[in-house]
């Protein structure tokens, strides 16, 4: 037990949530999978939980080697160079789609497809955290050349992944803003984003009307869709009204582990619609999960508050505050209250390498809570606002005492 503790460095609260989640996942996507296991393996149906166990494993693995092995200070270091390399896979898997007709989400290396903007999502949220870091004025504020920096890089990247994946630049976006808020970037910035963000979105959804804009014609069908109803619930059931009757019929008991009855009749039961099954099967026991996404947040919130230089700090709230949004999302969808988006359920989705790559936003997570851990076990001086050079530390690390 001493050695496995010793491995699960970090806050034990969100050690115990992603153990929590886990379990949740294995249940459901075991429950969910049936009918795929049926047309792809030949009836197979342990065939994808052994596969969730192997992901989720190997996501546990990518944690403790974070936790364990990679300095906060190389996170902000190699940021850039993250930056860049996930920008030229993104532009790549857009070049194959136009050439291959393929979606433009994924990128081959031969022996593992994986989706660009999963460590688009990370990389763009440690290199903003290094700019506000590294950017402070006087008053423990951005500058605002660093303001048009991060709106001008984000923009950029955010933009390039939604020719392929909106609603994934969506969250991205969403994440930096409540990132800049969080560096405290003045209202007056934030607001100008938001509103000239809102007007370009009036204007594409009234222009893919009258011309094809890809990916933003499928968003705006989703919106009539979910605004005016789905025309094709004359004709048959979506995958939402599916998913509401689910929820339905599961009452306040559920229908027992594996007792849904509507899972073999929605092609995303298993990662975009897999909260719909989680509630049919268990009723208000999948309360759990909701609790436990909110205790991550408030320990998620203990990791910033704990924090003691600036870098840290901004990384933990832009990884954590993606999570929960992502959360929060595909939970939304579920239960009718958003369109329908594609976004998973992050930890409790069947996933491939997105699981991987979940899973080292929550090795930087749990990196920073580490070492807080030592830095105070440590007792090292707290460094006052007042001091402008730091001995010994990368500028990103500088105290800025607005994080407290």
């Amino acid at each position: 037990m001493n050695k496995i503790l010793n491995i699960l460095k970090g806050d034990r609260g969100i050690w115990i949530v992603l153990i929590i989640l886990s379990l949740f996942s294995l249940l459901v996507v075991y429950s969910s999978t049936g009918s795929l296991a049926y047309r792809q393996m030949g009836g197979n149906t342990f065939f994808y939980l052994v596969k969730q166990i192997v992901m989720i494993g190997l996501g546990f693995g990518i944690i403790a080697l974070v936790v364990n092995l990679v300095p906060v200070k190389y996170l902000s270091i190699f940021s850039p160079v993250l930056l860049g390399i996930s920008f030229l896979f993104i532009v790549t898997a857009l070049v194959l789609k136009i050439g291959t007709g393929g979606t433009g989400r994924t990128f081959s290396l031969g022996f593992i497809s994986f989706q660009p903007a999963e460590l688009a999502k990370i990389s763009l949220v440690l290199f903003v955290s290094r700019l506000l870091a590294n950017n402070q004025t006087a008053d423990e504020k951005p500058s605002r050349k660093t303001f048009f920096w991060i709106i001008g890089i984000s923009g950029v990247v955010c933009f390039t992944i939604s020719l392929a994946d909106f609603s994934t630049a969506a969250l991205l976006f969403a994440t930096i803003m409540i990132l800049m808020f969080v560096g405290r970037v003045p209202f007056k910035f934030l607001g100008a984003t938001i509103g000239a963000g809102i007007l370009v979105l009036v204007a594409f959804y009234f222009l893919s009307a009258h011309v094809d804009l890809g990916r933003f014609n499928t968003v705006r069908g989703r919106i009539d869709r979910f605004v005016s109803g789905d025309p094709n619930s004359e004709i048959g059931m979506t995958q939402a009204d599916f998913a509401e009757m689910a929820i339905y019929s599961g009452g306040q008991v559920g229908r027992g582990p594996g007792g849904s009855e509507v899972r073999n009749h929605m092609a995303a039961a298993y990662n975009d619609f897999i909260f719909a099954i989680l509630v049919e099967e268990y009723g208000w026991i999948s309360f759990l999960v909701v609790l436990a996404y909110v205790i991550f947040a408030s320990r998620a919130g203990v990791i910033i508050r704990q924090s003691r230089r600036t870098f840290p700090a901004f990384m933990v709230a832009g990884l954590s505050s993606m999570f929960i949004l992502q959360a929060m999302i595909n939970m939304g969808v579920s239960v009718g209250l958003l369109p329908v988006t594609g976004q998973t359920l992050p930890w409790v989705s069947m996933g491939g390498t997105s699981t991987l790559f979940t899973a080292l936003s929550l090795g930087c997570i749990l990196r920073v809570s580490y070492q807080n851990k030592l830095e105070k076990e440590n007792k090292k001086p707290m460094i006052t606002t007042d001091v402008e050079e730091v001995p010994e530390e990368d500028s990103a690390f500088a105290e800025v005492g607005a994080i407290n």
